[in-house]
């Protein structure tokens, strides 16, 4: 795990922060540790699949949601050197080979039952994490 904290992108500002809350909510509230490795989506999938269950609203959650999508993200930056874009408000992880992933929408669709941050997160890193 590299810690690329230092001269990042402007685009990575505001999903580092909001990843960084949701690890300080997870370890408040929940008692739930994350450490931005690609094995503690499977956690952070777990979460969101009992939110769900709970029949929260979207509007309730959409801020947490965002927040662990970011928090993906973030794993997929630091573990397989991936970069922040951000255009019209929406933002994107860029992988080394070009391709682009939306994290944040992905928790979205998780909470909608048809998603993965942990598969995702395989997919994007590829040879380079198994999760």
């Amino acid at each position: 795990m590299t810690n690329r904290q230092h001269n990042r992108p402007h685009a990575a500002t505001r999903p580092a922060r909001w990843a960084a809350d949701t690890v300080a909510a997870m370890r408040e509230g929940a008692r739930l540790r994350l450490d931005y490795s690609a094995r503690s989506l499977w956690r952070v999938d777990r979460v969101i699949e009992e939110i769900r269950r709970e029949r929260t609203p979207y509007a309730a959650v959409e801020s947490a949601l965002r927040g662990f999508g970011a928090y993906a993200g973030e794993v997929i930056v630091r573990e397989g050197g991936a970069e922040w874009w951000a255009t019209g408000g929406e933002h994107w992880v860029r992988t080394a080979d070009g391709r682009f992933w939306d994290p944040i929408d992905e928790a979205r669709r998780c909470f909608g039952g048809h998603g993965s941050l942990r598969l995702l997160c395989r997919e994007a890193l590829g040879p380079v994490v198994r999760a």
